[in-house]
């Protein structure tokens, strides 16, 4: 039987946490920083978890973790 390949994408993109969970990082936070709040800024530092609703996809294209 073949292996199951993982997205290579998706492997750049998202991270599983500790306790199994996906986390990713927020788009627009690279440049153009001046013209962004601080409050924004402080936001887009986070590490937001997936939303449940997505989970199952993104696990799809995970096998491996």
């Amino acid at each position: 039987m073949p292996k199951i390949k993982t997205n290579r994408s998706a492997a750049k993109r998202f991270k599983k946490t500790g306790t199994g969970k996906i986390s990713y990082h927020k788009a627009f936070g690279s440049h153009i920083l001046s013209s962004k709040s601080r409050k924004r800024k402080r936001s887009l530092r986070k590490s937001p978890i997936i939303d449940p609703s997505n989970v199952k996809g993104i696990k799809l294209l995970l096998p491996n973790g």
